[in-house]
């Protein structure tokens, strides 16, 4: 018995939307490690400029150091409220090396902030409570220098020096010492980041690696 045309297409228009769609392939920094047994054990926490970073990381303190990352995109602060338990799990971490701010910085459709200075040291606050209870050695790094629109994709942002300025703060007040990225990058900045972006090209990666790789090896506890 032949199908109706109409039918037969039905089905078949059912069948391809309903078919699995190709995965995306899973970011590096994002597949997770295997601990090598008596290396202390790092914990990266940050955005999408720390999952850059990541993977040479890991390179720069092989033999040294089980190099892990939170399974995400850290987000703002809000985003690292809600899943920093999550996060930190029972990792029992020597070191965590952490970032948050450049999508707290982000200016929405009302033209505010993400999360609005105020409510950003709030936060920085609260998350640093949660990682001084692990008993690991911390280490801040601050945020990365944010272009001059046009961006691609368009967006704006806040500026980077007074939320880096409040996290100064934070982090005196808690005796945390900080990795500047900031001021290590921008010299080269225009050089190494990608066209109209806030995100850098491999060698721009490579670049903050190690300088993240040299402050976490100065924290890693000796023999």
């Amino acid at each position: 018995m032949k199908l109706p045309i109409s039918l037969f297409l039905c089905l078949s228009f059912c069948a391809i939307a309903f078919a699995e769609k190709p995965k995306r392939p899973v970011n590096p920094s994002l597949v997770p490690v295997e601990d090598v047994e008596e290396l202390p054990r790092v914990l990266l926490i940050g955005d999408s400029i720390s999952m850059g970073y990541t993977v040479p990381v890991r390179e720069l303190l092989k033999g040294k150091a089980n190099v892990h990352r939170i399974p995400a995109n850290g987000g703002p602060t809000t985003r690292g409220l809600a899943s920093i338990d999550k996060w930190l799990g029972d990792g029992n971490w020597d070191v965590i090396h952490f970032n948050w701010g450049i999508h707290d910085l982000r200016h929405m459709d009302d033209g505010k902030r993400q999360v609005e200075p105020a409510d950003y040291e709030k936060n920085l606050r609260a998350l640093v409570e949660k990682l001084k209870a692990t008993g690991a050695r911390l280490i801040w790094a601050t945020i990365t220098p944010i272009p001059e629109p046009p961006l691609k994709p368009e967006r704006t942002f806040g500026s980077e020096e007074e939320y880096n300025e409040i996290a100064a703060k934070v982090m005196k007040e808690n005796g945390i010492p900080t990795n500047d990225l900031n001021a290590w990058i921008t010299p080269r900045f225009e050089e190494l980041q990608k066209p109209q972006d806030l995100h850098y090209q491999e060698e721009g990666s490579q670049f903050l690696a190690e300088k993240v790789a040299r402050e976490i090896e100065a924290l890693l506890p000796k023999e």
